[in-house]
């Protein structure tokens, strides 16, 4: 097997089981790997420390398969998706019928998300690794699951920095149909898993959607990056006074409709346009608000663009603020890798300062139990929230 040897010292990460090796950490490579081949990391010393997947093009060399010397073959990635689906047998199927099946690093197959959608799963491959071995994940994932179908929707743009380039189509079955219904808390939704944001939907959001319709009742509700109507509908659901949301993308707001209908759920208002600029005109407007969601886009990809993304949050956040009624709630969301959970919190301290209202922190928000995360990997645990109340 070819080998990557690390500089003196350049171990550390590794023997703290963090699955990522980085280009700066390597002296020299062993051999002509090709991209998503199998290589053993050594230290410096002479130390077996991993075999991990070889991406020469990006800056995450390699990605850490297993910490033992092993074949990585068609057993292995059997193996890692039943262990995987074995860690969620717990998730009982009236919560819902949509699921995460597989989450990358905290998982053990880097670059790998696999999410199911009723018969259907969705596979999206992000690194040199997993595709590599894209046919043997697919046919595992149909062995341990029993699915009809595998959708592939590896059109992420971080596919680039591993020099692959984006690809959607049928990877095992016939292609699914325009949309599929999944069930979730007793709602139904439309997915779209062709051309849907992620793969379709926002799984990670299920917990907090239901924490949302538990507080939602007589309350005037702002949903802000609505996407296809989770948390309008669960406002609604939950006894909603009246339910805005906002959307920029006309498409979405369409399938948010349908959704409303599909559960015989009175509308809410529907509002295609720029948050940004709505909730300027809702102040300038002086309306106000009970509860409010902001779940807007990745705004930080990397730590890179921390300080901008900083920005467009503080200012959403300022916004809302002044938009809530005393005792008012936010339910306020960052889905950045670049942006940690304590620079979250400081944002949204400093908006509310620069809003001149008194808020405290009620819950801190994350993803759903089925979008689990390694304790050797904080990097996975890319979403964060905070519920927020004003008092007086």
């Amino acid at each position: 097997m070819d080998r990557l040897i690390l500089r003196p010292g350049r171990e550390k990460a590794l023997k703290r089981r963090h699955p990522w090796i980085f280009s700066g950490a390597v002296a020299r490579v062993e051999g002509e790997p090709m991209p998503g081949d199998t290589v053993e990391a050594w230290s410096n010393g002479g130390e077996l420390l991993a075999v991990a997947a070889y991406s020469p093009q990006s800056q995450i060399r390699a990605r850490v398969w297993d910490w033992r010397s092993r074949a990585i073959d068609r057993d292995f990635f059997m193996e890692q998706v039943k262990r995987a689906l074995n860690q969620r047998s717990g998730m009982r199927p009236e919560v819902s019928d949509a699921m995460r099946l597989v989450n990358g690093e905290a998982d053990g197959l880097p670059g790998v998300v696999a999410d199911r959608y009723g018969d259907s799963i969705v596979l999206q491959i992000t690194s040199a690794g997993a595709e590599r071995w894209r046919d043997e994940i697919a046919d595992a994932l149909l062995d341990a699951t029993g699915a009809t179908r595998v959708w592939e929707r590896s059109d992420a743009d971080v596919r680039a920095l591993e020099g692959l380039a984006s690809r959607c189509g049928p990877l095992r079955g016939t292609p699914p149909p325009r949309a599929i219904v999944i069930h979730e808390h007793g709602l139904k939704f439309e997915v779209e898993l062709e051309r849907g944001h992620k793969t379709g939907f926002y799984l990670d959001q299920r917990d907090n959607r239901q924490r949302l319709r538990a507080l939602a009742s007589g309350c005037d509700v702002l949903d802000c990056f609505a996407y296809t109507g989770g948390f309008a509908l669960n406002a609604l659901a939950g006894g909603a006074r009246a339910v805005t949301a906002v959307e920029s993308s006309g498409a979405a707001l369409e399938l948010a409709r349908a959704n409303a209908t599909l559960n015989a759920l009175s509308s809410a208002e529907w509002i295609e346009g720029d948050v940004f600029q709505r909730l300027r005109q809702f102040r300038d407007a002086s309306r106000q608000f009970d509860l409010i969601v902001l779940d807007p886009p990745k705004f930080a990809p990397t730590a890179a663009h921390a300080d901008r993304a900083a920005r467009a949050y503080k200012d959403i956040n300022l916004l809302a603020f002044k938009l809530l009624r005393p005792g008012g709630a936010l339910m306020t969301f960052s889905c950045s890798g670049g942006v940690s959970t304590e620079l979250f919190q400081k944002i949204i301290a400093g908006a509310a300062l620069d809003a001149a209202v008194n808020a405290r922190i009620e819950a801190w928000l994350h993803a759903a139990s089925d979008h689990t995360v390694a304790l050797n990997f904080p990097e996975g645990e890319y979403l964060k929230g905070l519920l927020c109340r004003v008092y007086a």
